[in-house]
């Protein structure tokens, strides 16, 4: 009977070790979220600032009529390379 017991828990040890485990390589797969001191956070968000208003200033500037003139001459170029 004692025989049985433990290795009934030695069972229900592996069972649980490989259950944490696949919790453990999923958890490591896909992270739910990140904690970043506040020195860090800051410096993201000034870069995140910066990038937008760059973005913002190179919209200001962009011509699409000259965007979809340079694209149609790059598709044409293509096609003659085929």
């Amino acid at each position: 009977m004692a025989g049985a017991a433990v290795y009934a828990i030695v069972i229900l040890l592996v069972f649980l070790n490989l259950v944490l485990l696949m919790l453990y390589l999923s958890a490591k797969k896909n992270p739910y979220y990140v904690v970043y001191d506040e020195e860090t956070k800051s410096a993201l968000k000034r870069r995140v600032s910066n990038l937008k208003e760059e973005l913002e200033e190179e919209l200001v500037d962009f011509d699409v009529e000259e965007w979809e003139k340079e694209l149609e001459e790059s598709i044409e170029e293509e096609v003659r390379n085929l």
